[in-house]
């Protein structure tokens, strides 16, 4: 059986994978920074109630495949992770 999440009034199993790259594509997320945004990028889906299945932060990008509810959209939840780790 598949695993769906709920809520109040619906059931979802919505899942995306996103892929996002640092100005320029620079080499920079290595390290304690790949450390660090590997956490933060934690952090903010677990206050957002998305669910990391996987990602993985390379040096010139970062791929997330998750799953979020369904009165989130995918802008915004990108909106939100990036803007907060960008600083």
């Amino acid at each position: 059986m598949r695993y769906y999440r709920t809520t109040s009034h619906s059931r979802y199993d919505l899942k995306v994978h996103v892929v996002f790259i640092p100005k320029y594509r620079k080499r920079i997320l290595h390290g304690h920074i790949a450390l660090k945004l590997r956490d933060l990028i934690r952090q903010i889906c677990t206050e957002i109630d998305v669910q990391i299945i996987s990602g993985k932060v390379a040096p010139d990008h970062v791929h997330l495949f998750v799953s979020y509810p369904p009165h989130l959209s995918i802008s915004s939840m990108m909106q939100k992770i990036k803007g907060k780790s960008s600083y």
